[in-house]
């Protein structure tokens, strides 16, 4: 299965943000969730002859299992690992490079639907692995998986894992809830959940200590999106005596992103319109908090681009912007780079994902970075990843020092029409062999003239191609993007 494609160096596995699927599918079946584990314990093991690892998890229903077989895998080689329980994607980042573990492991799929899930994996200094070193693990698993590791008794089989009686909305049979647990005792070492509190108490007072008191006269209305940022934001804001209200904080196991959170600004910012005069700000963060949305007073949804605006200009007046130095991505907004332009400060692009724009940072020596769905990364800090619940706190205390309202503070940023429409695929032809689609692209950059952008790639987590089209005006834009996207649904559509 894929030697030929792993020989020339492509990941089959690993997308942009670790690996992906619907839990209970290859590669997210009890089988290859162990043949992870042990090809990482192998990866692990040849750096450090005691290699530890934490292991965090959001609050899918299938995270509990998916753990507990990871943690099997990694444990079956002699790996000790430590799980924090439910905790933010950049929590397990931080207890990684802070309290000297090998690699920290993060079971989530982000912003993708319940069913879905995920694994992505932080190296020892807090950062996501490098394209080369996933690669290079893909090979182990693929190893591991042709040996015919041996599953263990009532694991099911890697089409069919232990499922329950019932069915999940979608009509697929449900996975046991109680398969996780009974998997951990067979292995002989705790199940996941609910994990060490004194690991997620960590990363909650190092957030806290990064933050001062001005915090304490803001009102925030903070949704959680019935994710991981459930088990930490409401502490956070408690200890820093944020006046907050703390809405999306049940997760079942299958609402997560359900109509809330970052996927979802509009719920966030239509409540605090409702409620005039009652909030300063809205926060919305996604199913693992990586990221942060947010909403004015008025009930605008400010997104990334906003807050790359406003921090930029910040980080500048306190001379900590190095290189007076932003870096977006190729969906970037172009009226975020006129923005920026007027104080003095350039943006370059990278590609899109965080841990793209962060290997721009360090090559660049940039202390901001992010992408418009909210990533934002810091480095006037100590953060090693896009962090929902920092970029919050840095947005409350822009707003709480300059005693400037959000609106305010974003209020020139002038955005281009912008639309981006996602066209589901059966394959990932590089688009470049493709003419029909080719020529679409290319008669739409001739026709914007250089006022305007277009952006077509593909989701490095989902069969999707992204057409990204920005104009001068609506009718263009909308016409521009109608016409490649039809051409990729008519040669490539699913």
């Amino acid at each position: 299965m894929g030697d030929s494609s792993l020989s020339e160096g492509k990941r089959q596995l690993f997308g942009t943000d670790g690996i992906r699927g619907v839990a209970g599918e290859f590669p997210l079946t009890p089988e290859s969730v162990y043949a992870i584990g042990r090809a990482l314990g192998h990866d692990l093991l040849r750096e450090a002859e005691n290699a530890r690892v934490v292991i965090g998890q959001d609050t899918r229903e299938s995270s509990g299992w998916i753990a507990d077989r990871l943690t099997a895998g990694l444990a079956s080689l002699g790996v000790e690992v430590e799980s924090a329980g439910v905790i933010t994607t950049p929590g397990v980042a931080y207890l990684a490079w802070s309290r000297g573990f090998a690699a920290g492991v993060v079971i989530s799929a982000s912003h993708n639907p319940w069913t879905d899930n995920g694994i992505k994996v932080f190296s020892r200094d807090g950062y996501k692995l490098p394209d080369a070193r996933e690669l290079a693990i893909e090979r182990e698993i693929f190893a591991v998986l042709n040996e015919g590791s041996p599953i263990e008794p009532n694991q099911g089989t890697a089409a069919h894992p232990t499922l329950s009686q019932g069915t999940r909305k979608d009509g697929a049979p449900a996975l046991d809830p109680t398969f996780a647990s009974q998997n951990a005792r067979r292995e002989g070492g705790a199940p996941s959940l609910p994990g060490r509190a004194e690991l997620r108490e960590a990363y909650i007072q190092w957030l806290a200590a990064s933050a001062g008191p001005e915090l304490r006269e803001l009102r925030v209305l903070v949704d959680c999106a019935n994710g991981a940022a459930t088990a930490e934001a409401p502490e956070l804001f408690r200890a820093l005596g944020v006046q907050a209200t703390i809405v999306h904080a049940a997760p079942d196991g299958r609402n997560i992103n359900e109509g809330c959170g970052a996927l979802h600004p509009a719920t966030v910012a239509k409540m605090v319109a409702e409620r005039p005069d009652e909030f300063d700000l809205g926060v919305t963060f996604d199913g693992d908090a990586d990221r942060a949305l947010f909403s004015d007073a008025q009930g605008r949804v400010v997104n990334g681009d906003g807050v790359m605006l406003a921090a930029g200009r910040e980080m500048k007046a306190r001379g900590v912007l190095a290189g007076d130095t932003v870096v977006g991505t190729t969906m970037s907004n172009m009226g975020l780079e006129v923005a920026l332009r007027k104080d003095g400060i350039r943006l370059l692009r990278a590609n899109v994902g965080d841990k793209y724009v962060l290997e721009e940072m360090q090559k660049t020596g940039a202390t901001l970075g992010g992408e418009q769905s909210g990533h934002i990364l810091f480095r006037d800090c100590e953060a090693t990843t896009g962090d929902g619940l920092l970029t919050a706190l840095r947005m409350m205390e822009l707003m709480a020092r300059s005693g400037k309202p959000l609106a305010e503070l974003v209020g020139d940023l002038k955005v281009f029409p912008q639309t981006i429409q996602n066209v589901r695929v059966r394959e990932k032809i590089p688009f470049a062999q493709v003419p029909e689609i080719q020529n679409a692209i290319e008669t739409a950059e001739r026709e914007l003239d250089g006022n305007g952008r277009v952006v077509v790639r593909y989701s490095g987590t989902e069969a999707l191609a992204r057409v990204m089209v920005e104009a001068e005006s609506e009718a263009k834009m909308k016409a521009l993007a109608d016409g490649i996207a039809g051409k990729i649904r008519q040669k490539l559509g699913a």
